[in-house]
């Protein structure tokens, strides 16, 4: 089993030096590591676990009236069996909930940053949901304040450049598997799309690496700790010194296979316009430039939302 390199976030004092360092060959390495003393209480998490289940329990009826369709699951629900990873010909075996930024100013970017969508069915959902936001936002925030100093930037360099980012947090269930589909799982390899992943892992097994060397070596997740991966964005604006590293959600055998399980990414994303071009820190003779194009934030995700169907 790969072990995921865990940290303290009370080894970080907002300045360089081992956090910082740490984090940077956890990423460079394996793509994931684990954060504990990150700040987030058991009863913020086990409020918004607990309002997300009562949400997915819902007649299926009822959670379809809060899709919106034509935006690309970027607010409200998504069904059963509509997202496709990359590559792979059946959908996976899940549905989720996309819950978005909040500006407390004027939006600029409207056609965006959409309003929230929010169940009148569970009042609890939406005051959960924002506060796990918030403080996944928060630490998210903070994790790339280090790998800023990581890279030999600033340490505030990121923070004009998410403070308006299309960030998700993405409350999954995966129902008990009955008559799936030849080929199908709860998630097919893929690599996330944005700067990085905060997950508030699954109580049940399933979750997948791809190593360095080729081989798919589970992940658990240990009680208190968030696992945060590097996404396809940072990837490329760090001419991959810090790779995206390949994952999955694989079926469990036997009764595990009968169970449900839930998991809460929270994916952090740049802001819009924010030009995905390749750092000079991170380029040079011995690190040619592998995108010489650069792209904005939106552009790259709206192109990846269409490989994966959901535009």
């Amino acid at each position: 089993m790969v072990e995921v390199p865990v940290l303290s976030l009370e080894d970080f004092d907002g300045g360089s030096g081992r956090f910082p360092t740490a984090l940077g060959r956890a990423w460079r390495d394996t793509g994931f590591v684990g954060i504990r003393d990150h700040g987030i209480s058991d009863e913020l998490i086990e409020q918004a676990y607990t309002v997300f289940r009562q949400f997915f329990a819902l007649p299926t009826e009822i959670k379809q009236q809060y899709h919106r369709p034509g935006i690309g699951g970027a607010r409200g629900y998504t069904g059963f069996g509509v997202e496709q990873a990359r590559d792979h010909d059946v959908p996976d075996l899940k549905e989720f909930w996309h819950v978005g930024r909040e500006l407390r100013s004027d939006n600029p970017f409207p056609d965006i940053l959409l309003p929230n969508v929010w169940p009148a069915e569970i009042p609890a959902f939406k005051p959960a949901a924002l506060a796990l936001y918030q403080a996944l936002d928060a630490l998210g925030a903070r994790l790339l304040s280090a790998l800023a100093l990581d890279i030999g930037l600033n340490a505030d360099w990121f923070a004009d450049k998410i403070n308006r980012g299309n960030s998700i947090l993405r409350p999954i269930h995966y129902p008990p598997i009955r008559d799936a589909d030849p080929g199908a799982v709860r998630a097919a390899r893929h690599e996330d799309i944005n700067l990085i992943t905060l997950l508030i892992g699954s109580r049940e097994q399933g979750l997948e690496i791809l190593s360095r060397d080729g081989q798919w070596v589970p992940v658990s997740t240990l009680p208190g700790t968030i696992v945060v991966n590097v996404g396809d964005m940072l990837q490329r604006l760090t001419n991959h010194v810090y790779p995206s590293t390949t994952h999955r959600v694989v079926n469990p055998a036997g009764q595990a296979a009968r169970q449900a399980r839930y998991s809460i990414p929270f994916f952090l994303h740049p802001n819009p316009e924010f030009l995905i071009q390749t750092l000079p820190q991170c380029r040079g003779e011995d690190r040619p430039d592998r995108y010489p194009e650069p792209i904005t934030a939106n552009d790259y995700l709206q192109q990846r939302l269409r490989e994966i169907k959901l535009l």
